[in-house]
């Protein structure tokens, strides 16, 4: 792994890449002020199987996994991908499958605590600089059946780790609470990550929110 101080560049001297189709993870960057571009990789994660070590060895592996597709990048680009599992009893959880997979997720994960761990890989000329893990803890109350039964039916579980997102379960009265940085239970660990982009990419461009 490169001496992370060695690559730093002055503030807008390259350009941020995220190897992902996620539409949350895109806009948590750009809220920020980061002037980024998506390029989804060709093989998703949900379409391989990896060896399941431990919760963070996994999920370090997809955010690599990722990465390591990211080939089509300038000199000077930085990539950034990342993935995310929720962790419930030993037990790892990803994207449901179908419904009746995301009906089993959230079941699981009610009247107690379970651990979400997002993954960083970022890149530079397909050479991996920089690999981390941060996890925040979750904890769910019982939710009211006609309440879990209408969210299935509306679908918002898909491609989502553990079957729900945070901000918007929140947002719609769920008695669930957040112990850590919410934003890496959505997908990015901002709070770590943004100070280290800020360092390789700059901070935010003229007219953005910091």
């Amino acid at each position: 792994m490169d001496d992370w101080n060695a690559i730093v560049r002055p503030p807008g001297s390259r350009k941020l890449v995220l190897g992902s189709a996620s539409p949350r993870r895109l806009e948590m960057l750009r809220g920020v002020g980061f002037d980024v571009e998506s390029r989804p990789p060709p093989i998703d994660d949900g379409a391989v199987r990896v060896w399941r070590g431990s919760p963070a060895d996994t999920v370090l592996s997809l955010a690599w996994f990722k990465a390591a597709q990211m080939n089509d990048l300038d000199e000077g680009d930085v990539g950034l991908a990342a993935d995310t599992v929720c962790v419930v009893g030993g037990r790892i959880l990803g994207k449901p499958r179908d419904r009746r997979d995301a009906r089993g997720m959230l079941t699981a994960l009610q009247d107690g605590p379970h651990t979400t761990i997002t993954g960083v890989c970022i890149v530079m000329k397909g050479r991996t600089r920089l690999l981390f893990t941060d996890s925040s803890t979750v904890e769910v109350d019982r939710i009211p059946s006609e309440t879990l039964d209408a969210y299935l039916d509306g679908g918002e579980w898909r491609g989502k780790a553990g079957g729900y997102n945070l901000v918007d379960r929140v947002d719609d009265g769920w008695p669930i609470r957040c112990v850590g940085d919410p934003d890496t239970v959505m997908g990015l660990p901002m709070r770590r990550l943004r100070p280290l982009l800020e360092r390789l990419c700059g901070g935010p461009g003229p007219g953005r929110t910091p």
